[in-house]
């Protein structure tokens, strides 16, 4: 049920139009941990600002392989780098090869932020991707995808 009522918050704040959600009535929970809440950077819902960037085709694509396949391992270490240091909670790619590369989530409060982070990206500074840059409000779970995701994977990307 709690479930449910974050969605549809969701969807009305997003909905609305406003910068900041507006307040919902409060749903009880019996597993709430003040503890880790306050580790994560919760608000009252469970929820945290973060920065999500789009991917996109850059206007320098015209690498060839061997280059192309240098800029990726410097993109993927990159990324690496900025999970590492806590600044990117959430990284991957889309599957169907259109512009839309891939998205990132940051753990930024500011659009500043995240575009000095993006910068430092290999294959932005090449111009084989840009990327678009939102404010984001969303679960503070996300702020151990990172860490979970340790304990599934067998080999690293």
């Amino acid at each position: 049920m709690r479930f449910v009522l974050i969605v549809l918050f969701l969807l009305l704040a997003a909905c609305s139009g406003q910068e900041e959600p507006a307040a919902v009535p409060e749903a009880t929970s019996g597993g709430f941990d003040a503890a880790l809440a306050e580790k994560l950077g919760a608000d009252q819902y469970g929820m945290r600002r973060y920065v999500m960037a789009f991917l996109k085709s850059g206007p320098n694509r015209g690498q060839d392989s061997t280059e192309a396949a240098e800029l990726q391992r410097a993109h993927m270490d990159n990324i690496g780098r900025l999970a590492e240091a806590g600044k990117l909670s959430l990284a991957g790619p889309f599957l169907d090869g259109g512009e839309l590369r891939g998205i990132y989530i940051f753990n930024v409060e500011t659009i500043e932020e995240a575009k000095a982070l993006t910068e430092t990206d290999p294959a932005i500074q090449a111009g084989r991707l840009v990327m678009e840059l939102h404010p984001w409000y969303g679960s503070a779970a996300l702020m151990q995808v990172n860490e979970v995701h340790k304990t599934l994977s067998k080999e690293e990307i």
